[in-house]
């Protein structure tokens, strides 16, 4: 780990900053070169011990209106590059990435508290993504349809869309940016991207690594921009901005409805990732160490904020107690502490207000009749500075419980158990959230009905593997109030293209459709 020193007070400097082009001030706009900004001066604190790690200068409304005009112009020039060299600029990129991926992961875990292992996981994800839209570029395709009308061809093209607007969230601060952008960038749009105000430097690191590929491919500046601000003075501009044609927003539920109302009523479209309560159903026929082990990983990690993360246990009755004991002996030994430390297997929530958010909640199921198993505590001291850290928590609980129903973004686990396999499955499909989902069984016809139109109701099923940790190949997203966005692998390019048939008619005739006789 790098050694860092004080500069200056309250602001702590850790080396791996200076590689990655972060000074104590930054300017929170970027469109193929750094703007300057007018915005309010945001200070930007790790979760690890609270201290400062740099100041960004937001954008303001004015400030906004250069970087989505200059991304305007920028995918006018973009969108006529054949698709295969816009995926070299991509391949180049991720090239780029693979040079400073262990400083960025650094960053990702000092700024958003994930332990270094999933930091630098975030940005390996980047680099993967970077390499599917290469593929991708040259996979653009259309299709051919045959027509019932004689000498004449019809097809479909998919065209460059325009800007995309991109909102992310603290607890991936960089993976969704790429997921998004890059993809974007190979179908032939430029992106603008507003960041988490918790997580801005990781965003502008990521600018001042592209901007080398940007330069010396001679790109049109502003097919990749940054807006760094709040949401009424930047974010409320990008979801308004008839530029933007397609907003990919990532967050809670609330979030999303009100952006998916606000871009649907200027008839823009949304990709939309929002809340998770994912379950995991545990059979008597389950491999008990492989569902252990995706449990602690699933609720543990991230210190249980990925939209992902394990929510729920159902647990047959049969093997309830045998489960729930060896889940708390392997909560026991999880190490908490600093994530850039070797051995730490959960840091930091993001920022005091998480803890309280989950201290509310325990308070809440406890009201309702829970019982509280091993954890949820707050903890302090010098080992534990900043006031961001908790024991990660299981409670025996009711699926129907109002609170259980709910998100809480923090490693709250909750068990329920269950007598039949229709139970179960109304349980895990009884929130309101559809995202994630797991079955750990090794009898067939449970696998398979899981996996059924009357199983899982989330856009992700999995069978004897976690909700958690998502593969870039295939489409991502969920159902319900999840917001049925897809980002990602598959086919989800299309979201960022606008399709169009065509016909040609190749005959001297003009004959109509249906067999329409339209005068002599």
């Amino acid at each position: 780990m790098d050694q860092w020193q004080r500069r200056g007070s309250p602001t702590v400097k850790y080396d791996f900053l200076d590689r990655l082009g972060i000074k104590n001030d930054n300017p929170g706009a970027y469109s193929g070169e750094w703007l300057p900004t007018s915005g309010k001066a945001l200070e930007v604190r790790t979760p690890v011990d609270g201290t400062v790690i740099a100041s960004v200068t937001q954008a303001s409304a004015d400030d906004y209106e250069k970087v989505s005009a200059r991304a305007d112009a920028a995918f006018k020039q973009w969108r006529m590059i054949p698709a295969p060299r816009r995926g070299e600029v991509v391949r180049q990129i991720g090239e780029a990435l693979r040079k400073h991926k262990a400083d960025l992961g650094k960053l990702v875990t000092l700024e958003m508290g994930k332990i270094l292992p999933e930091g630098e996981g975030e940005v390996q994800e980047m680099i993967d993504m970077a390499d599917f839209a290469v593929g991708q570029s040259r996979m653009l395709y259309g299709l051919t349809m045959q027509s019932e009308r004689s000498r004449h061809r019809m097809m479909e093209q998919w065209h460059p869309l325009g800007t995309v607007g991109v909102i992310s969230a603290f607890n991936f601060p960089v993976a969704v940016w790429s997921w998004n952008t890059f993809l974007a960038l190979v179908c032939g749009d430029s992106t603008i991207w507003k960041p988490a105000s918790k997580t801005p430097l990781t965003a502008i690191a990521c600018m001042n690594v592209v901007h080398d590929v940007l330069v010396a491919n001679d790109c049109p500046k502003g097919i990749v921009s940054l807006v760094v601000g709040s949401g009424r003075e930047v974010g409320e501009r990008l979801v308004n901005d008839p530029r933007v044609p397609l907003v990919s927003a990532t967050g809670s539920t609330p979030m999303g409805k009100k952006l998916a109302e606000k871009v649907s009523g200027r008839l823009g479209r949304t990709i939309l990732e929002l809340g998770g309560n994912n379950a995991i159903i545990v059979t008597p026929s389950a491999d008990m160490d492989m569902a252990l082990r995706a449990t602690l990983f699933g609720a543990v990690g991230t210190a249980g904020q990925r939209c992902t993360s394990t929510r729920r246990i159902l647990v047959h009755e049969s093997i309830e107690d045998a489960f729930v004991d060896r889940l708390v002996k392997a909560y026991g030994q999880v190490r908490i502490g600093n994530p850039l430390e070797a051995g730490t297997l959960m840091g930091p929530l993001v920022e005091t207000s998480a803890v309280d958010e989950m201290m509310a909640a325990l308070e809440k199921v406890k009201a309702a009749g829970g019982e509280v198993l091993c954890g949820g505590e707050k903890l302090s001291g010098s080992a534990y500075p900043g006031g961001c850290y908790v024991t990660p928590c299981i409670v025996r609980a009711r699926n129907e419980w109002e609170i259980v129903q709910e998100e809480t973004f923090a490693p709250v686990l909750y068990i329920i158990k269950y007598k039949t396999f229709d139970e179960a499955l109304a349980s895990h499909n009884g929130v309101p959230q559809g995202l994630s989902s797991a079955i750990f069984s090794n009898d067939m016809r449970e696998v398979e009905r899981f996996l059924s139109a009357e199983g899982s109701d989330c856009g992700i099923a999995n069978c004897n593997i976690g909700t958690s940790g998502a593969e870039i190949g295939g489409a991502f997203g969920g159902e319900k109030d999840t917001g049925g966005g897809r980002e990602s692998g598959s086919d989800a390019w299309k979201a960022y293209m606008r399709r169009q048939t065509n016909t040609v008619n190749w005959s001297p005739e003009l004959p109509l459709a249906q067999g329409i006789k339209f005068g002599d």
